[in-house]
């Protein structure tokens, strides 16, 4: 039996647990309904749902061999999606349950130290128990509502929701005939998790021409793996329009590290196909180069790295063959797809002014409201969105346009930047 398999057993009786111990707090609020219909109703539901996911979970585990591995991937993100609509809200409701048999317990063994008490006193107070418990059943009915709604929503309508993040940056050295030029940036796409749902995208493609760009940054991330994915996504992005020019880089999905591959020359054909994607829509493909952008008879350099992470992520990126051509004196802008590239190669130890980032896609799931800014991917990357600065030089995270694993962003709409340079 395979290492998954054997995964697969503790997972489902896990499952079958929760599912087990929530239906003994749904039980009691269910038969106070007065519809036999409806009580069956509900019942099929309840149990109909966590066998369709467990039956999802086992096609899973022995039959994703049988599928291309970039279905396998939309497959595996759906497979979570699920579990975490049906399975998360259980777990807020089953705490309440267990207060419930917490209480019990106590109040039992409390009893038991007790002398008896008349059986018209046990009837009173098992009365007003019933009514206790059926109140904190509700209440954590109430609460498990919240994390339901808010995934379902995460799932349909907020993976699509783009906002728009401005940024107005000050900069001393930045050249007379650059001074209000105007970028937007994506990062992320992951195109495969898309599944070929044109519209939403073709939406949020007008709503970046709506900005009137002078440049266009692409910070990585195309794919989730294969360059299969980007078919039938060329007529599209390409419309994509930008005054001076659209600029891109790789990330760590793009090399397909994540998947495996029969040789390394069909590793290497699907890398080709992905950088040859980059010019079928008109972006010009920065790999450890510098392009020299030229407005009247002044200039910016524009350096481009690949991926560099930190370990397990890649690192193919080269700053320092990057910039080898680069001119000491000019302003210098920096696309470099992991954020914690800059406080290891860039902060305090070159003179780039501005560096934009992306890849940690705020985790898909955060807070940002009332001056809270929260996303637990906070604790794996201290850089994980918006704007930073030490000293003169500033970073911009981008928190991502698409989204890979769970389908879904939550509180973390996905973001097109639009940084003016003043």
């Amino acid at each position: 039996m395979r290492a998954s398999a054997l995964l697969l057993i503790p997972l489902l009786l896990f499952m079958l647990l929760v599912d087990v111990y929530t239906w003994r707090g749904i039980k009691p609020l269910v038969a106070r309904i007065g519809y036999r219909l409806v009580r069956q109703f509900i019942r099929i539901i309840f149990w109909g749902i966590s066998i369709l996911i467990f039956a999802a979970f086992i096609l899973f585990v022995f039959g994703i061999k049988h599928v291309k591995q970039a279905e396998a991937y939309i497959f595996a993100g759906w497979l979570v999606a699920g579990f975490a609509l049906f399975y998360l809200p259980k777990f807020v409701f089953i705490v309440f349950v267990l207060i419930k048999d917490i209480q019990l317990a106590v109040s039992g063994l409390i009893r038991w130290f007790r002398k008896k008490k008349s059986s018209k006193d046990l009837k009173v107070k098992s009365g007003r128990k019933m009514e206790r418990a059926e109140f904190l059943y509700q209440m954590g009915l109430f609460l498990a509502a919240i994390p339901f709604a808010s995934i379902l929503y995460g799932v349909t309508k907020g993976k699509f929701k783009f906002r728009v993040m401005r940024e107005r940056l000050n900069f001393n050295r930045l050249p007379e005939s650059f001074k209000g030029l105007k970028i937007v940036q994506i990062s992320d796409m992951h195109l495969g998790s898309f599944n070929k749902k044109y519209e939403p995208i073709e939406k949020a493609i007008e709503l970046i021409n709506e900005q009137e760009p002078d440049l266009i940054f692409f910070t990585g991330d195309l794919v989730n793996n294969f360059a299969e994915e980007t078919e039938g996504w060329a007529p599209i992005l390409k419309k994509m329009n930008a005054k001076i020019g659209k600029y891109s880089i790789l990330g760590n999905h793009d090399y397909g590290d994540y998947s495996e591959w029969k040789t390394p020359k069909e590793k290497a054909k699907n890398l080709a196909a992905i950088k040859g994607f980059h010019k079928k829509i008109g972006f010009k493909l920065l790999l450890n180069e510098t392009e020299t952008i030229r407005i009247n008879d002044e200039e910016i350099s524009l350096i481009g790295v690949e991926n560099w992470g930190k370990p397990p992520f890649p690192q193919h990126g080269d700053l320092k063959k990057a910039m080898e051509n680069v001119d000491p004196n000019s302003f210098k802008l920096l696309l470099s797809h992991d954020p914690s590239h800059w406080d290891a190669e860039v902060l305090g130890k070159t003179d780039i002014e501005l560096a934009f980032a992306g890849h940690t896609h705020g985790m898909q799931f955060g807070i940002e409201r009332a001056g809270i800014k929260w996303s637990p991917v906070q604790y794996k990357y201290p850089r994980w969105g918006g704007l930073y600065k030490e000293k003169q030089q500033y970073l911009y995270v981008n928190r991502g346009f698409g989204y890979i694993g769970f389908p879904g962003r939550i509180g973390m709409p996905p973001e097109i930047t639009v940084v003016e340079l003043v």
